[in-house]
């Protein structure tokens, strides 16, 4: 199945406050309006959120630009020029 295409949702990481032992849905498409968490705009795009347990309290970088191979954290992807 095709999907819409994914939006920047941001140009840099955003730090978050996670708490261990809690479920947490990261918005994959960019249409969410309470990023970088998913709030079901993704409905009819064919793009899932990434759902997640945190391992441990603590800071974490949740990737903006959408474009991370390690979703939900930010891997550097908003760096690289063909991102930009």
């Amino acid at each position: 199945m095709s999907h819409s295409p994914i939006h920047r949702a941001g140009h840099s990481p955003i730090e978050v406050e996670l708490e261990e032992g809690k479920t947490y849905t990261w918005c994959a498409c960019g249409r969410s309006n309470s990023q970088p968490f998913c709030d079901g705009s993704h409905q009819g795009t064919g793009i899932d959120p990434v759902v997640f347990v945190a391992e441990r309290s603590g800071t974490v970088w949740l990737c903006m630009c959408k474009q991370t191979a390690t979703p939900p954290l930010c891997d550097g992807s908003h760096n690289k020029k063909n991102n930009l």
